[in-house]
């Protein structure tokens, strides 16, 4: 069976109401599309498919986790994942004039001769969109075993440092005390 074809839901011959799909994702699903910045992922994607006569709402609840590298100090970071995402489809007669003109990212169109819907791009975009911007070792762990030495090291050289003899700020200190 074609890997893919696990993604399709031929949603046609199912009756209106809510019906259940779950994936099991992992680093091997992400062969299909570019190179991740994440690896051993482990995401489970529970799709609620509430089937109505003329539109289709999916709810994706994404949970799992998969491994980062730090921000800070370049280890990896293990992440949990979980979030929930909603996309109403709407069918219509012209679905690609419609998906041009929509400005809502969670409605998308497909047309009224359909049969089957491919979810994978959505479980994609969705994983990736639970993965924070900032990926950082947490505050108590920051100076952990986890944490890099090395980097920590450098980063400390980096800091600037403060010249207290600096003429120009001696005239400044004085109005810090100041009452307003």
């Amino acid at each position: 069976m074609n890997p893919k074809r696990k993604f399709e839901i031929a949603f046609v011959g199912l009756k209106p109401g809510i019906h259940e799909y779950n994936y099991l994702i992992d680093d091997k699903f992400f062969e299909a599309f570019q190179q991740q910045n994440f690896t051993n992922c482990k995401a489970e994607v529970k799709l609620h498919f509430d089937k109505q006569s003329s539109f289709m709402i999916l709810k994706f609840e994404i949970g799992g986790d998969l491994t980062v590298s730090c921000d800070r100090c370049n280890n990896d970071l293990s992440l949990e994942l979980w979030d929930e995402f909603t996309i109403t489809l709407k069918m219509v007669e012209d679905a690609t004039l419609m998906n041009e003109q929509e400005n809502d990212p969670d409605i998308f169109y497909i047309s009224r001769a359909e049969s089957h819907i491919d979810v994978s791009n959505w479980i994609y975009e969705f994983i990736n969109l639970s993965i924070p911007i900032q990926k950082t070792c947490a505050f108590e762990k920051m100076d952990g075993p986890n944490c890099n030495k090395n980097v920590k090291q450098l980063l400390k050289k980096m800091e600037p440092q403060e010249n207290k003899e600096n003429p120009i700020w001696k005239g400044l200190d004085k109005l810090k005390n100041l009452d307003t």
